[in-house]
């Protein structure tokens, strides 16, 4: 999520900017407002961001000043320009300082997103690109991987430090949000200046390989240092890491195993967690043993259209079950197993062709991708409640009027309904009708109009580019915020979340 700064003197200007666009559906997060220019660089230098979007006309420091002196020092920061006079002055001294757009008050907000999302863009493609340069001119990756002619080999180890007595070689794993907000070349740079005795190698836009060049007896504290390195970076940088550990070498032509070992340590991550460091000795007492499984009792649940149950039967499962004493292969064999359960479900139930659920590739490939045991719940979460809202709404043999309410659901999803002037339209007592169809829908009429809207939602945000405000009215929530309640309530996921999620 990038990170944005607000400058405007006049303070209802100042909060209407921080309130008409909907920030988190943009993928970007608000962290200053600042009053003029002076007070802008101060928080500025105190936390760089990646947009700014400021005033021209401001007290104690204007605009172009404020941005003439940020471009001493930054050049990588998109900026937006807004003020209320059309001159051609303002616009070419704006071009000179690489602003971004130049937008007149009153400000149109359709306006604003377009700058803001090309601000935003373009960001990435710079990243992207500059990722794409330092492993082009680096290209240290497909040496580790012994993807190069030995004569080529060579020439990179020609680059490394001789060895004179060990080397410890470790991999570092950034976490995505945190690298974001302060950026790879910082964190280098903090290597060079804080930790000389530290040789850092480019691998990936989220991932280092470090060489601490020690005696024997230094190396034996090798979990003890680079722990202490993590714990700077995240006190400094407020980066969050994952660091796999080798065993000391004392020569390079074991480094690519030294390299093998590293990655295969980095799968503990989903176990262990951004934070963690690990070596080899704290794997290899880790149980193999399997966790268990009720394959029968999760379906019964399912089936029973138990949300709750089913729900927490997984909860118990990943948290009271994953421990940092296993294997973690143990977790990928569950996290299989499960899927294939939901799998045997959707084909025997014909659930498979519905246009929200994922197909096993799907989730074999989600799973693989999740960082933590929370992401790999959230996977589960989604799936499950998306199988008990649809399932049997086609064939089962429910009673006419529980149908009617059905078709009514499916039919005007978007108005205001509710169970007590659904009755008064069919001439029935409203508990009693609710009782009816709590017992052969399997939940509340509520949570069954919350679970259309939310999956017609949660279709609408994967599969089209609208807006998340206008996805809410689309499925009858005039709030904006009960909708995210909502949502979160039946994915355990905000549909900002979500629609990242997917890209």
């Amino acid at each position: 999520m990038k990170t944005v700064m607000l400058v405007e003197d006049e303070e209802f200007i100042l909060q209407g900017l921080r309130s008409i666009i909907d920030w988190e559906e943009l993928g970007l997060k608000v962290v200053h407002m600042a009053r003029n220019g002076k007070e802008a660089l101060e928080l500025f230098y105190k936390e760089p961001v990646d947009i700014i979007v400021t005033d021209v006309e401001m007290p104690v420091l204007d605009g172009l000043g404020f941005m003439k002196l940020l471009r001493e020092e930054n050049t990588r920061s998109r900026c937006i320009i807004l003020t209320g006079y059309d001159e051609f002055e303002y616009a070419r001294k704006a071009i000179t300082l690489d602003v971004e757009d130049y937008i007149l008050k009153p400000i149109d907000d359709e306006l604003l997103t377009k700058a803001l999302l090309l601000a935003a863009s373009k960001l990435d493609q710079e990243d992207r690109n500059k990722a794409a340069d330092m492993e082009e001119k680096f290209g240290w990756k497909r040496f580790l991987e012994g993807r190069l002619e030995r004569s080529e080999e060579q020439k990179y180890l020609e680059l490394l430090p001789s060895v004179q007595e060990l080397v410890v070689v470790a991999m570092m794993t950034l976490e995505p949000d945190s690298l974001n907000r302060t950026g790879m070349a910082e964190l280098l740079h903090h290597i060079k200046a804080e930790q000389p005795e530290l040789r850092p190698l480019y691998l990936a836009p989220d991932s280092l390989m470090l060489f601490w060049y020690v005696s024997r007896e230094e190396a034996e504290g090798a979990v003890e240092y680079f722990s202490a390195f993590q714990d700077g970076i995240e006190e400094k940088l407020q980066i969050f890491t994952f660091i796999s550990i080798s065993e000391p070498i004392a020569s390079y032509e074991i480094l690519q195993e030294s390299y093998k070992i590293c990655q295969r340590l980095q799968k503990y991550r989903i176990i262990d967690g951004y934070g963690s460091c690990i070596n080899e000795k704290h794997v290899e007492q880790r149980t193999s043993q399997d966790v268990s499984i009720d394959s029968m009792t999760l379906r019964k649940l399912i089936l029973k259209k138990d949300r709750d149950g089913a729900l927490n039967y997984i909860e118990d499962l990943f948290i009271n079950n994953i421990r940092d004493t296993v294997e973690v292969d143990v977790l990928y064999q569950l996290s299989l197993k499960i899927a294939l359960i939901l799998q045997d479900i959707k084909v025997e139930y014909k659930l498979e062709k519905v246009r929200r659920m994922q197909d096993l590739t799907d989730m074999l490939e989600k799973i693989y991708q999740a960082e933590d045991i929370f992401g790999l719940k959230k996977i589960f979460i989604s799936e499950i409640t998306d199988i008990i809202t649809y399932l049997h709404t086609e064939n089962s043999q429910y009673t006419p009027v529980v149908r009617q309410l059905m078709d009514e659901v499916a039919k005007n999803y978007r108005e205001d309904m509710n169970l007590k002037t659904l009755a008064y339209k069919y001439h029935m007592n409203a508990s009693y009708l609710g009782q009816i169809f709590q017992k052969e829908v399997g939940c509340p009429f509520n949570q069954y109009l919350n679970n259309t809207k939310n999956g017609i939602a949660k279709d609408l945000i994967l599969n089209t580019n609208m807006k998340i405000n206008d996805i809410a009215r689309e499925v009858g929530y005039p709030d904006t915020s009960y909708f995210y309640r909502k949502f979160k309530q039946c994915f355990g996921v905000s549909p900002a979340s979500l629609r990242e999620m997917k890209k």
